[in-house]
């Protein structure tokens, strides 16, 4: 796999990787501030466990095959979310690609802290909810939608906006009966605008 700019790194599709045990945890866990009036972040929020989490991270974080997910959207252009795991220089980017175009678009990166605009809800549901069906990589809009959901940083969320992140964590594994309590944290800890 070839992406401009990451002519050293070994880009791998590894979209396979969401189905496994861990892997919702171990993306959306860096949402999760923890403070001390609130309850700790832990990853059965998300449907898994900790061993889980961990075993999956050993894979996420190999500097010898960087775990790139694709979500082609209806035209033409695709984001991509990597793990780019040089050795002392872990971080994530999320780009967007198109195939007319040299170079790709930083949508933002984090590596402990975020560089990059981000992205606002009305935007970040477009992509969700616009898979191309016929390129290779993410297509469920619930993945979609909580793949990208660290890029959120909206000043104001529509009042639907808790229930549509419910129904994807439900969508991926996580319990029905605390899923409304993660997807409120999840939005009340995202990016400032």
């Amino acid at each position: 796999m070839l992406i401009e700019g990451y002519d050293g790194g070994p880009l791998v599709p590894s979209e396979p990787l969401l189905e496994r045990a861990g892997f919702w945890p171990h993306h959306l866990l860096t949402m999760c501030r923890f403070t001390p009036d609130g309850p700790r972040p832990v990853p059965e929020w998300f449907g898994a466990d900790g061993a889980d989490t961990d075993a999956l991270s050993e894979v996420i974080l190999d500097e010898r095959a960087w775990p790139t997910l694709r979500l082609p959207i209806r035209d033409g252009h695709c984001a991509v979310v990597v793990y780019r795991n040089l050795v002392g220089d872990y971080g994530i980017d999320y780009l967007l690609t198109h195939p007319d175009r040299p170079r790709s678009q930083e949508l933002a990166t984090y590596d402990g802290d975020w560089r990059g605009a981000g992205l606002p809800w009305r935007e970040l549901l477009l992509i969700a909810e616009a898979p191309d069906p016929a390129a290779p990589g993410v297509h469920d809009p619930a993945a979609r939608l909580l793949l990208l959901l660290p890029l959120l940083a909206d000043d104001e969320l529509p009042p639907q906006a808790p229930e549509r992140v419910r129904a994807a964590l439900v969508a991926i594994g996580a319990p029905e009966d605390s899923a409304e309590h993660t997807a409120a944290h999840l939005l009340r800890n995202r990016r400032e605008a």
